[in-house]
């Protein structure tokens, strides 16, 4: 095959694969079979007269030519999705796929409730929501968006402050009823505690136990926010909760929630709305952050209620 027979097309499928690691994963993100992106990366090595993947039993891994293409490939993405913004993006209608990541409590109590008024103003939009309990790379297309409770400090991302939002410690009524109300800091030392397995923590800023008082005994850890939500209503023990989803569940019920030590301990946090540079001014990237954000300015109550201690680091 020469030179001449490159065909611009198959940069797709050596970038999905590139970013994937794995043929069936990057088939099933273009939407083909897996059978059409080897065939498409056997005609562009062919093509260029390189061998561009180590075919290993654990995935595909880029050889040295494989990495000097991925840098031109990129170039050239950029420059087509810069096209795409520039030139279509304000006369053609918003539709496609977007991807949303986010963190699963998030993602699942504030996201997913409100996500419906997207979907109802841009029928032609099809949202892809990822509530998950890890980082998404904006760079291997992961997401089109990430909620992200750190600001990035290297890549070609752009970061825009959401808002801060308050956690505060929670009990189920039944729990305290049977393990004794908790009056002082220093109480929660006999108390079971629900936080997080420590070597899955995807982020620092979610590591804080420590903060809270020494000697706690977590007794349950998962690497869900859901699950120790849920955990907590079972009256597993007392946990450090956003306030958006600790005040969802309050009620006079036993597996309803009640705020623990709420004069003493809090804690702040910062959500922040993430984009690639590329991507960011496509209309279906442009017209879903813009929802979050409206979303959130329009909740922030929610987010970060009044009240409480000075917050800890």
């Amino acid at each position: 095959m020469r030179a001449s027979d490159f065909e611009w097309s198959d940069l797709k499928f050596f970038l999905a694969v590139a970013r994937a690691g794995r043929l069936t994963v990057a088939a099933a993100r273009l939407k083909v079979e897996h059978s059409t992106v080897s065939r498409r990366l056997a005609a562009l090595e062919g093509a260029l007269g390189a061998q561009l993947f180590d075919r290993q039993p654990h995935g595909y891994a880029l050889t040295a030519a494989g990495e000097r293409l991925l840098a031109a490939a990129e170039g050239m993405e950029s420059l087509a999705l810069s096209a795409q913004g520039t030139i279509g993006g304000a006369d053609l209608g918003v539709a496609g796929t977007v991807r949303i990541g986010a963190p699963d409590g998030f993602g699942t109590f504030f996201l997913a409730p409100r996500i419906a008024a997207l979907a109802e103003t841009h029928p032609d939009l099809d949202i892809q929501l990822l509530a998950m309990p890890r980082l998404f790379s904006l760079s291997k297309r992961e997401a089109d968006l990430a909620i992200s409770l750190s600001r990035p400090k290297a890549g070609r991302l752009h970061a825009r402050k959401l808002t801060d939002y308050r956690l505060r410690l929670y009990a189920s009524r039944g729990y305290l009823a049977r393990a004794g109300v908790i009056d002082s800091r220093a109480a929660l030392s006999r108390h079971a505690f629900i936080g997080y397995v420590d070597d899955l923590i995807y982020t620092p800023e979610l590591d804080y136990v420590p903060l809270v008082a020494k000697d706690l005994r977590v007794r349950l850890k998962s690497s869900s926010l859901v699950a120790q939500l849920t955990a907590t209503r079972g009256g597993a023990g007392v946990c450090v909760l956003p306030c958006f989803m600790g005040d969802l569940f309050a009620g006079p019920g036993d597996d309803d929630l009640v705020p623990v030590l709420a004069d003493e301990v809090s804690l702040t946090r910062t959500f922040w709305l993430l984009s690639h540079t590329d991507m960011r001014d496509l209309a279906r990237v442009r017209v879903a952050a813009d929802f979050i954000v409206d979303a959130v300015a329009r909740d922030r109550a929610t987010l970060l209620p009044p009240g409480g201690p000075a917050k800890l680091a």
